[in-house]
């Protein structure tokens, strides 16, 4: 059984996904214990009305105090400051951000810890884009808007990276802090800059191919509002770095 002598904390940022939060910490757990690695689950809930806390808190008393932190905010008050808040409450060395929707599944978890330890990687990122990783579930307007991004992105910033704008990711903890300290975007572009000023900090990545699925329950909180917000600050990106 690989073991190593890290902790690894699994951030799990929620926003009404009561119906996935089982699911996804179930296989977390499974997953986790099966490769023998020390671990835990911080779920941060912004507030949601669905009663995504209420859930997490049971699935707290099934697997235990130890494994399910739970740090619950008050209002969904975006992505990047939700990782602060698990950062300050994680006590791993490494970070691991993950979906709660089940778009991300955590059977990759392992192989990106062994691609770490390889070669002492400051992030590992999961990609669809390379080897065989891949997208199900998606229709074909998605598909062109994530191509589109991810060439976009490419194009302009030069990231080191094949997969810009997903969030399955794996972090040493003070790189983390450090690319969050740097970053100044908001949304969905948040996880794109993460990348960039990685390169900027000269963070070694590297990438294992995963393969991504949408949503079984729940709706996106993709908009929009996100798309105009992506290109805005894609652009200043570009200008900028």
């Amino acid at each position: 059984m690989p073991t190593n002598s890290h902790k690894y904390s699994i951030l799990l940022p929620t926003y009404n996904e009561k119906d996935n939060l089982p699911i996804i910490i179930w296989l977390i757990v499974k997953y986790m214990k099966a490769s023998g690695y020390d671990y835990e689950v911080i779920v941060i809930d912004d507030g949601s009305p669905d009663g995504t806390l209420d859930v997490a808190k049971d699935l707290q008393k099934i697997y235990g105090e130890d494994k399910i932190v739970l740090r619950p905010r008050t209002a969904k008050l975006g992505l990047g400051t939700a990782y602060i808040h698990g950062i300050k409450h994680a006590t791993g060395d490494f970070i691991i951000i993950i979906d709660a929707d089940l778009s991300h599944h955590p059977k990759f978890i392992p192989e990106f810890i062994k691609l770490q330890e390889s070669g002492d990687y400051d992030i590992v990122s999961g990609t669809r884009y390379a080897g065989d990783g891949g997208v199900y579930g998606w229709d074909f307007k998605r598909k062109l808007i994530s191509r589109g991004a991810n060439f976009l992105s490419q194009v302009l910033l030069r990231p080191n990276a094949s997969d810009l704008t997903g969030s399955f990711r794996l972090y040493k903890k003070p790189v983390l802090e450090k690319c969050i300290a740097s970053c100044v975007s908001k949304g969905y572009v948040f996880q794109m800059e993460m990348l960039v000023r990685a390169r900027q900090h000269d963070f070694t990545i590297a990438e294992v191919p995963i393969t991504f699925v949408d949503r079984i329950y729940g709706t996106s909180k993709l908009g929009g509002t996100e798309i105009i917000q992506f290109a805005k600050n894609l652009l200043y990106l570009f200008a900028t770095t």
